[in-house]
């Protein structure tokens, strides 16, 4: 199985910053993501994750988020089981991501991965 790492909201921002190379993508549902998203994100709920594996593969990183950090590992330890590379869980989720100061965007600046 592929590894998985975990990465925190402050490293997250300055790969951000940086522009570095990698795929955000925010597992929350709906009613969650219209409260706001990382910017540059794109949406694929957890329960869509099975079906778009392949969406996932071939990039060098790809960083899952959700609420808390909880979905976004299960989708992680899911798609590293698929084969898929490259795999980031952000810490804390989102209410790490505010916490530390960093701001959302409004959710119609992402883009669906479905």
């Amino acid at each position: 199985m592929n590894a998985i790492e975990n990465i925190s909201a402050a490293d997250l921002a300055d790969k951000l910053a940086a522009g570095e190379s990698l795929l955000l993508v925010d597992v929350r549902g709906m009613p969650e993501t219209a409260q706001g998203v990382i910017a540059g994100a794109h949406l694929l709920p957890l329960h869509l994750v099975p079906m778009n594996v392949d969406k996932l593969r071939g990039h060098d990183r790809v960083v899952l988020y959700c609420h808390s950090g909880a979905r976004s590992a299960q989708a992680c330890y899911f798609l590293a089981a698929q084969g898929v590379s490259g795999l980031m869980n952000l810490d804390g989720g989102v209410m790490s991501w505010v916490v530390t100061g960093n701001r959302l965007a409004p959710a119609d600046t992402a883009t669906s991965l479905v």
